[in-house]
């Protein structure tokens, strides 16, 4: 087995299985993520993919905790930016990681291991999601019994989601007026969108 703090080589060489499955991931389905296709995708020889990883499910879910690190990060630095609200906003309207997840969520549907990982993380984000949010909402003034943290949270992911999935089979009826009636709600508590919202890619 290799040791507990992989050397230089070890680390660029992981790093490439990682990478090499999620482009695979990406560009061909998790079903196309064998240790032979992920070795060939890095350059490296088929055994490397279990000697740093074993099961190919401990290889998957490796790649899943390195994005969903990202996302903590990144989540982390939108509830303490200056207008967390927008932030938010366009964070969970990010379509980057859109069609990784989707992989994942249709991998955890057939691997238990992987099932589980994503339950613990959307767990955790959710968390921080909510105790962001309650931080946030407390003080602009807002009543939370009213507006239970939880909900606003619930209701902004869940808009965004149900948008995605209709503009993905070219639906887009109502879009504008929905997005524009929760932008009316930030825009009440933070005023007008200061930061450049970031670009989205699929």
């Amino acid at each position: 087995m290799a040791s507990e703090r992989p050397n230089g080589a070890e680390t660029t060489a992981r790093t490439a299985l990682l990478d090499a499955a999620e482009r695979l991931m990406l560009s061909d389905g998790y079903a196309a993520v064998t240790s032979r296709r992920v070795a060939a995708e890095a350059d490296v020889n088929p055994g490397l993919v279990y000697y740093y990883f074993g099961p190919m499910d401990s290889l998957l879910i490796e790649v899943f905790r390195r994005r969903a690190t990202r996302m903590l990060e990144r989540q982390a630095e939108a509830l303490a930016s200056k207008q967390p609200l927008w932030a938010l906003w366009d964070l969970i309207r990010d379509q980057t990681s859109t069609a990784l997840n989707l992989e994942f969520l249709a991998l955890g549907n057939h691997r238990k291991a992987v099932k589980a990982e994503l339950k613990a993380f959307s767990v955790r984000f959710r968390r921080m999601q909510f105790d962001g949010l309650s931080k946030v909402l407390t003080e602009h003034g807002v009543d939370t019994r009213l507006w239970p943290p939880e909900a606003v949270m619930l209701l902004m992911d869940g808009v965004s989601r149900f948008l995605l999935e209709e503009h993905d089979y070219g639906l887009d009826l109502g879009h504008t007026q929905t997005v524009g009636v929760v932008e009316r709600l930030i825009r009440q508590l933070e005023g007008p969108r200061r930061m450049r919202r970031r670009q989205t890619r699929r």
